[in-house]
């Protein structure tokens, strides 16, 4: 009886108030011997109420402890964020000789995959293995996740069909598996297997597949969803699956469709509100956004650090810098200034944008916390108002100090190496170095701006070495590339690329193309005309009329009758109506002494009634033009 009263004292006591433990420890002491089944009561309740210290201290002084003990300590501190504790309990649990049981495998396997401790797990996995666990829904559960950490979906899913009985929980931890890793055909797969199994997907489950359809390749997909959750009655019924419709149309860039499905949501809560106006805000809708906004307000929905992101990258989408500072005053008087780390981010980001780097640096020493992103936010706003120095200096500052680097980090340094003067092949080679090192060499960002870099500095064979190690090479990588062969006069290959370009199936922008033709004007300047006229006549559509007006005007300078000839024909018929173009040509033929047709071209011009623009230009003068 006495146990018994003292364990309801004790569950009153801690939930009443931190000072009643004090109580607490008179009972605790060792003279006082209770059974090892009371402390590990005692134990679950403080751990209950949030006194992981407490329980751990109990747990110290216990002289004998059981597995229900080891259990209770390692799943607190998992639950907790204490990773490495736990995993420690868990080693110290295995040495003394306690055997393992189901909740401990479930506990510490979770511990494993959250932490990062890859390794501990698959010798945890052996043991399930050993021990006799490895059919064990809840464990293999925890295996599951811990493996599509690891990014080895194939052996979660075989793990998964070993399986005698699957619940619904372990079929949404595969789909947010596939999803995390980006395989997004595998997890539709996934889905119409699970169909096929009978098994009926939950709220959960559809806010994964909405998710996966947030972008432009599976927006019919996406669609298709949309009408079964309609159908099936969730859009009605969960307002999670209602706000990642929302979020589905927003990434579709479909403001009117986002715009519908925030209207049918029963319960108007703080995640829809804040979703709708990040989706104006992300469109550039401001007046809508601020619409929404004070709806919001109206009804006394409290905003979140989403909806002020939105606004912030707004702001600097347009450079809209008394925009900016009004929201920096608005989040200052809310208190969202001093606690979040992403509002301190996107401010710096936001005065970078702006222009107005004092600003960003003001934010940035008034930051209660140095992060990794805060100091890439700096970065890229001090590479954008082209103090590039002080990239390097913050650089070094953030690998002394120990904040770390990231692809972001690497990226943006490189760049800012790659528009100075202080280019050479050792500084590149150093950065390369760190990438390689902090993991991050394959990433298409750092990739870009390394094969920039070596290019820059005249070691383009290197760049090519970077980008032949990269397995799916997007548009941006090609376009690095390309831009790599132009800038040392290798126009012809760069035209080559471009043509394996497209074939991958891959659309060059308009950057692209501004490459090519830079290539283009290289070759002509360098005095290789005929060189110059096959890259255009290679050129996709026969080259535009940019193209041919670069390559007469080297003609002119290098006195080239004949190319000159050809490409005042081309560009005549291509830019027919441009005054620009007519009045090139004619002055062309004039230089090599041929003024009846440079009579002629003007004339055509004239019959065709192509002028040029007269230019304007105005003055105020008091207050009027």
């Amino acid at each position: 009886m006495q146990g018994a009263r003292f364990l309801s004292l004790v569950r009153r006591w801690t939930t009443i108030a931190p000072s009643n433990f004090k109580s607490f420890t008179s009972y605790s002491d060792p003279s006082y011997h209770l059974g090892v089944y009371y402390k590990n009561e005692t134990i679950n309740d403080l751990i209950k109420s949030g006194r992981l210290n407490d329980a751990q201290n109990l747990f110290n002084q216990m002289p004998t402890r059981d597995s229900i003990t080891y259990n209770l300590l390692i799943s607190g501190h998992g639950r907790y964020g204490n990773l490495k504790q736990a995993l420690y309990l868990y080693k110290e649990m295995v040495s003394v000789g306690i055997k393992e049981s189901g909740p401990t495998f479930s506990s510490v396997v979770t511990v494993c995959g959250n932490g990062g401790f890859y390794r501990e797990g698959i010798q945890v996995h052996c043991r399930v293995i050993s021990l006799g666990f490895r059919l064990n829904l809840y464990i293999v559960s925890s295996l599951v996740n811990l493996y599509l950490h690891m990014g080895l979906d194939c052996v979660a899913l075989k793990l998964f069909d070993q399986l005698p009985e699957r619940n619904l929980a372990v079929w949404n931890l595969m789909l947010n598996g596939f999803l995390e890793l980006g395989k997004i055909e595998k997890l539709f797969e996934f889905y119409g297997q699970m169909e096929w199994d009978g098994v009926k997907p939950d709220g959960l489950s559809f806010c994964y597949l909405f998710r996966a359809c947030c972008n432009e390749r599976f927006v019919n997909e996406g669609k298709q969803l949309h009408c079964h959750v309609i159908k099936a009655g969730w859009v009605d019924l969960n307002v999670f699956v209602a706000n990642a419709l929302v979020d589905f149309y927003s990434a579709c860039r479909s403001v009117v469709d986002a715009r519908k499905a925030f209207s049918i949501i029963p319960v108007e809560d703080v995640i829809s509100w804040n979703s709708i106006i990040s989706v104006h805000a992300e469109n550039n809708l401001l007046c809508d956004a601020l619409e929404l906004f004070g709806r919001m307000h109206f009804w006394e929905k409290k905003p979140s650090v989403l909806c002020f992101l939105g606004f912030l990258n707004l702001s600097s989408r347009k450079g809209d810098i008394l925009f900016g500072r009004q929201i920096h005053c608005f989040v200052t008087k809310i208190g969202f200034y001093s606690g979040s780390v992403h509002i301190q981010s996107a401010l710096i980001d936001m005065y970078g944008k702006c222009g107005d780097i004092g600003s960003s640096v003001s934010v940035y020493e008034s930051a209660s916390e140095r992060t990794l992103e805060c100091c890439n936010s700096l970065v890229t706003s001090l590479l954008h108002c082209g103090i590039t120095e002080d990239v390097f200096e913050m650089f070094g500052l953030m690998v002394d100090e120990g904040i770390g680097i990231d692809e972001v980090t690497l990226s943006t340094t490189l760049k800012a190496l790659s528009a100075t003067t202080y280019a050479s092949l050792g500084s590149c080679k150093q950065l390369h170095c760190c990438a390689i090192k902090s993991g991050y060499e394959s990433d298409m960002a750092v990739s870009c701006s390394l094969i920039n870099g070596y290019s820059r500095c005249g070691h383009f064979e290197l760049s090519r070495q970077v980008f032949k190690t990269l397995r799916s090479p997007n548009v941006f990588c090609f376009t690095s590339i390309i831009n790599g062969y132009a800038r040392n006069g290798m126009g012809k290959e760069g035209v080559s690329l471009l043509e394996a370009m497209i074939q991958k199936g891959l659309i060059p922008d308009k950057v692209t193309f501004l490459c090519v033709l830079s290539g283009c004007d290289h070759a002509g300047r360098a005095g290789l005309l005929s060189e110059a006229e096959k890259l255009l006549q290679q050129a996709p559509g026969g080259g535009d009329p940019v193209m041919w007006s670069s390559l007469l005007r080297s003609c002119s300078i290098y006195k080239n009758e004949i190319v000159g000839k050809r490409a005042a024909k081309v560009l005549m018929d291509l830019g027919h109506e441009d005054f620009a173009s007519c009045l090139q040509v004619s002055n062309f033929y004039s230089e090599v002494g041929e003024f009846e047709a440079a009579l002629q071209i003007r004339e055509i011009g004239m019959a065709r009634k192509v002028t040029r623009e007269i230019g304007r230009s105005l003055i105020e003068v008091k207050t009027s033009c």
